[in-house]
């Protein structure tokens, strides 16, 4: 099974780039995870704050749930929102793989909180689907952590979110794949406490230097991760070359 997950910065990194990208993967990859995905333009929050930068519909890929999905037409998207019904996680499934569950699990403030200051800072969830292999199942979580406009360093709320993560994962049946844009750096108690859980730290494990792409300038290079858990077979991690986002893609492939 090969996996993708990807932020897909709203699509700033140039939407025809980005499809493209996706097109060039359908073939061989089964499960891609991306963040930042909009289903339908904001006009009432045109011009505020998201993330520390004026919103801009004309600017952003606003159809990018509708227009991603049809450049992958064998695959089956499930889309689950964050901020109001029109941005959040998708998930996009080969149709040959057999999905028993799909669902998703706030992690940080409830379905429908934003910060009047900044929309960048709202609700958090984890988006999840299960699938049969062979006599197992695997689940894979798609998740985008929470934004604060205070770097990417620990917080009482980033830490509450891990653990909320955790009281999740630790009711599920079989192995799990945890991936996405955890807005994190490498040396964070919010991180090691999946790693003091078990799970396998990919990035660390592989040695990634950074998870971003020439588009992003700031020093910090890690934002993206994958966790897997001990039963995983991973014959292949690494971070892909294609600049489409500001992020880099992340790709793993199992047994």
């Amino acid at each position: 099974m090969r996996i993708i997950s990807l932020n897909t910065w709203g699509g700033k990194g140039g939407k025809k780039k980005l499809l493209e990208f996706f097109k060039a993967h359908a073939d061989t990859t089964d499960v891609f995870c991306l963040q930042e995905i909009w289903s339908e333009p904001y006009p009432h929050l045109e011009g505020r704050l998201a993330g520390g930068v004026a919103l801009n519909n004309e600017q952003t890929m606003v159809y990018a749930l509708r227009e991603i999905s049809a450049a992958l037409p064998n695959h089956v998207a499930f889309f689950r929102p964050l901020l109001g019904n029109n941005y959040g996680l998708l998930m996009l499934i080969r149709k040959e793989l057999r999905a028993i569950e799909e669902g998703e699990f706030f992690v940080y403030k409830q379905k429908g909180f934003y910060s009047e200051a900044d929309v960048g800072d709202h609700a958090r969830l984890i988006q999840y689907v299960t699938i049969a292999a062979g006599t197992k199942m695997i689940t894979i979580i798609n998740f985008h952590g929470l934004w604060n406009g205070k770097g990417k360093t620990d917080t009482e709320d980033r830490i509450q979110q891990s653990k909320n993560i955790l009281e999740f994962t630790s009711k599920l049946d079989g192995e799990y794949i945890l991936c996405g844009d955890f807005n994190l750096l490498p040396d964070t108690e919010s991180l090691k406490l999946f790693e003091m859980a078990g799970l396998r730290n990919l990035i660390k494990e592989y040695g990634i230097s950074s998870t971003r792409t020439s588009f992003y300038t700031k020093p910090e290079k890690h934002a993206d991760y994958m966790f897997v858990t001990k039963g995983i077979q991973v014959k292949d991690f690494k971070v892909l070359p294609d600049e489409v986002s500001d992020h880099a893609p992340l790709l793993i492939e199992t047994e």
